[in-house]
């Protein structure tokens, strides 16, 4: 699969909680750091997503923003 993304962080799958209708996925990519994904369970499901999967968090935005408190 291709993807215009650039953003293509790999790791593993260290979290999968559902909710009624998104589920919350969390990837630890290489280095330790954690990324979380809100997806739709059907989504979820379709991948097959289960802890200790590799995984890759794909990030395609337009706009970041920063704040500080």
């Amino acid at each position: 699969m291709k993807l215009s993304a650039r953003n293509v962080l790999a790791g593993k799958v260290i979290d999968v909680k559902r909710g009624a209708t998104t589920s919350h996925v969390r990837i630890q990519i290489h280095g330790g750091a954690v990324v979380t994904a809100s997806i739709t369970n059907e989504a979820v499901d379709e991948l097959g997503l289960a802890v200790g999967d590799t995984a890759s968090a794909i990030i395609k935005a337009s706009d970041v923003m920063v704040g500080k408190a």
